[in-house]
């Protein structure tokens, strides 16, 4: 029975599910099942299908005004392929040149470019409500019930970039590149013996190495926590606002809920989420240049 002293909160109370939106599909309801390889779960969850959007959406567009410039009479760029242009000029005179250097730059440009475009659109993307949208016309148009495949994937937003799985799987990119440029650069035996700065007495070696080798995994742990803790700590913080207009309709009546809602929590996500298309773009600048002075680190080690 039901402690009279301790009544179940009002339905308004339980506002949203702040976790449920920014949290993939939990391990035993993923949104397509698939047989686990080498004991690795290969199911499809929210955050893959989010992944597989910005990916083909990327390549699609790409490859259509790439191919739409190459085939002008005149190789003049207009419109989005000029924007387009800015930023591949952007990433190598601004990020891939100062760090990697001349000889080094047309090598690593692809790459770098890939991470800022994929990072940005994975990054802008994840701030359009897809899922909320696709959820509210389930509910008034569709109708789906609890085991439809829509149903199961309008639970809460998603952004790929949110899920630390990603940003690892990018890290990891970017880790070996480091390794694979200061190998072609001094050889792979030169570039083991760079973790040690020449003139260093030998006597602190067994500190110094330790300390080169751990150095070595943490820059692309911060880059992947850094990333993913950016993304996903914004998108908490606007849901967490617009959770107070349910709180207030909890203990104030629908009323004061969406009076809450007008004058405080909307306005101020408005705000926060002008603030949110900025951090966008600077995390995927920050992802890209610290990629590429890690590079450079390895490439230029003598410096």
């Amino acid at each position: 029975m039901q402690d009279p002293t301790h009544p179940p909160p009002p339905p308004a109370a339980e506002g949203l599910d702040i976790i449920g939106h920014v949290a993939n599909s939990p391990p035993d309801h993923p949104l397509i099942h698939l047989p686990p390889i080498f004991g690795i779960d290969m199911s499809v969850s929210k955050h893959v299908l989010m992944l597989w959007i910005v990916a083909a959406i990327v390549f699609v567009v790409i490859t259509a005004m790439v191919r739409r410039y190459v085939r002008q009479p005149r190789l003049v760029p207009t419109g989005a392929m000029n924007v387009l242009e800015i930023g591949v000029e952007f990433i190598r005179d601004g990020v891939a040149r100062p760090n990697l250097g001349k000889k080094w730059t047309p090598i690593w440009t692809p790459m770098l470019l890939t991470f800022f475009v994929f990072i940005l659109s994975a990054n802008v993307i994840g701030l359009i409500p897809i899922f909320d949208v696709l959820g509210l016309m389930n509910h008034y148009v569709f109708h789906g019930d609890e085991q439809s495949f829509l149903t199961r994937v309008v639970h809460g937003s998603a952004t790929a970039t949110g899920n630390a799985n990603v940003t690892a799987g990018l890290a990891v990119i970017s880790f070996f590149a480091i390794i694979v440029a200061g190998i072609r650069a001094h050889g792979f035996i030169g570039h083991w013996a760079n973790l040690v700065p020449s003139g260093v007495p030998k006597a602190i070696y067994p500190l110094l190495i330790p300390l080169e080798i751990m150095g070595m995994f943490v820059r692309p742990f911060a880059l992947m926590a850094r990333l993913a803790a950016n993304m996903t700590g914004g998108h908490i913080a606007l849901l967490a606002i617009i959770q107070i207009a349910f709180i207030a309709a909890a203990g104030l009546g629908a009323a004061g809920g969406v009076g809450v809602g007008l004058l405080f929590s909307v306005p101020l996500n408005v705000g926060i989420l002008g603030l949110e298309l900025i951090v966008v773009l600077v995390q995927a600048y920050v992802f890209t240049l610290l990629s590429a002075v890690f590079i450079g680190m390895a490439i230029h080690a003598h410096h």
